[in-house]
């Protein structure tokens, strides 16, 4: 696998002049011509990129999946995932892209907090549809954090990395929106994300397969696992997660209520590998021990 390693190497490859700062550029998408480099038929940047595109064609291959390049759409990578680009049917389209190595935010607080943006490992088909003026709001950020590259100094880290994290609280933001306004196609989601947690433990996959896990929820569902927990979140207050937990007390409370079978059967019946992890999350969702709640019922 190919790595592009620095801010550098990425200009290069993309016939473009040395970047103003070694470690973060705004580049014009439309100014980017594409070297014919074995580099594209596989690699990893060991940086972040955050890409503003208007009508580009071609595809990418993200993971294992192939993705059509859509227009007015931001997508987010963080370093070291694996792509390939078809130069063949490869159009830049217009638009920007951002892109910043992790050591830029050395000693500073947003080094800490990246993570938190779950969009930086959405897969490229969940990518943020903008609307015409919050097309505009970032763009605005881009260009104030290009101007800035121009000027290093002492103060440079800390007015790019403000805009930088403004930018992403936006996206936040726009999510959220779109979260909300693909109402529709969301519900379904939702009722197949209810289907298939029931259809787990109805088939008895946790006796074969063991805990329910969001990964294997969000592979039924063809989402990333961070975008099928924030669109949760932003519908039901729920991550993924704590749907799970949910669930499992749910069967756990029907179990102890209606069978006869012991703790450890309970928890081995519902995935758990070891007793003492099915109790210990049993008494912190319902404040009672299994035993407590069955003698409560008795």
């Amino acid at each position: 696998m190919n790595a592009i390693s620095s801010i550098s190497a990425f200009h290069r490859l993309l016939s473009l002049p040395e970047p103003y700062h070694p470690l973060v550029s705004v580049i014009n998408l439309a100014e980017c011509i594409f070297i014919e480099d074995e580099v594209w038929k596989g690699f990893v940047n060991r940086f972040y990129c955050i890409a503003l595109k208007r009508e580009a064609t071609g595809k990418i291959k993200y993971g294992q999946q192939h993705y059509d390049y859509d227009k007015g759409v931001l997508s987010f990578t963080a370093p070291n995932q694996v792509q390939s680009l078809d130069l063949q049917n490869m159009e830049c389209g217009s638009g920007y892209l951002l892109i910043f190595h992790p050591d830029f935010l050395l000693k500073h607080a947003l080094a800490n907090t990246i993570n938190n943006y779950g969009f930086f490992s959405y897969a490229v088909n969940e990518a943020l549809h903008l609307s015409a003026e919050e097309e505009d709001n970032l763009i605005t950020i881009l260009k104030k954090i290009d101007k800035e590259c121009l000027h290093i100094d002492r103060h440079t880290q800390e007015i790019i990395l403000s805009q930088i994290e403004l930018l992403l609280n936006y996206s936040n933001r726009f999510y959220e929106r779109q979260f909300i306004t693909r109402k529709n196609n969301n519900h379904q989601l939702l009722v197949k994300f209810e289907q298939v947690i029931d259809d787990y433990f109805n088939a008895n996959h946790t006796a074969s397969m063991g805990l329910l896990t969001v990964h294997y929820l969000a592979d039924k569902l063809n989402l990333s696992p961070n975008y099928l927990s924030d669109l949760l979140r932003v519908h039901t207050g729920q991550n993924t997660q704590q749907h799970i937990h949910e669930k499992l007390i749910a069967k756990a409370k029907e179990k102890l209520s209606t069978t006869n079978l012991s703790v450890n059967e309970i928890a081995y019946a519902l995935g758990f590998e070891h007793a003492q992890s099915f109790s210990t999350l049993f008494k912190k969702k319902t404040n009672l021990s299994p035993v407590a709640f069955r003698n409560m019922l008795n």
